[in-house]
This record gives C-alpha cells, structure tokens and sequence, in this order.
C-alpha cells in the first residue's frame, strides 16, 4: 500500500489573495470555494491530484512563531515544479522575494517567504 498526501490545510489572513497569488506563480486553480464550520472563508487551490486548503482565521487567531523551533509546527512547504527560472520570476512578481538558492544532487531549488510568513521550498528535478 502507498499513501500519497491529497492536501495540507494553512490559516491565512485572506484565503482568496492567497489563492490568486498561488495561481498566477504555480498555475494551480482553484477547486473549491466556501465557508468553513466555523464560519470563515476557505479556497483549496491546486492540481486535480492535490491542493492546499487555504482557511481564513477564526476572531482571535495568532501567528505562528519561532518556525523550527516548534514542535508539531509547520517549517516549510515543498513544491515542485518543471520550470524553476520561470517560477522564481512569477514569484518575484507576486513580490516575494526568494533566497537559498542551490543546486543539488538531484535538483534545484529556491525558498521564499509569502506575506504569511510561510515558507515554501520550490524544486525542480531534471
């Protein structure tokens, strides 16, 4: 038997924005737009195989700190993609800016923070 992850759900401060960004940098589209049980906006936004549930936060939510640190906390997310110099532009023109980046041993690879402070990693394998 496999498992193959199907989703990871992130609170974020406006799920649709979030979505629109991730569209335009990853091509990914949305799938599902609506309210959560507790009343919030919610978009998942991805590929037909996965996606991210993006949630909007409930009244008195409260940024994640210390990302490493923390267990049970989230340090990044990994996305791959086949074009990686056309991915970092997209980015950039989202307005994030990349770091870290790396050729290794199988790929390549760049990470860049949104405006969540959200970690991704984005990847590209030969």
């Amino acid at each position: 038997m496999t498992a193959i992850l199907e989703h990871a759900n992130l609170t974020v401060t406006d799920p649709e924005a979030t979505a629109a960004w991730m569209q335009k940098a990853f091509g990914w589209r949305v799938r599902w737009v609506g309210t959560t049980q507790s009343g919030t906006r919610a978009v998942h936004v991805g590929t037909d195989s996965a996606y991210l549930a993006l949630f909007g936060p409930e009244p008195g939510s409260k940024a994640a700190i210390e990302r490493y640190k923390t267990i049970g906390g989230m340090n990044h997310l990994g996305i791959v993609v086949d074009d990686l110099d056309a991915t970092e532009a997209a980015v950039r023109d989202a307005g994030f800016k990349p770091h870290h980046h790396a050729d290794y041993e199988p790929g390549r690879r760049f990470y860049f923070f949104d405006d969540q402070n959200i970690e991704f990693e984005v990847v590209s394998y030969p």
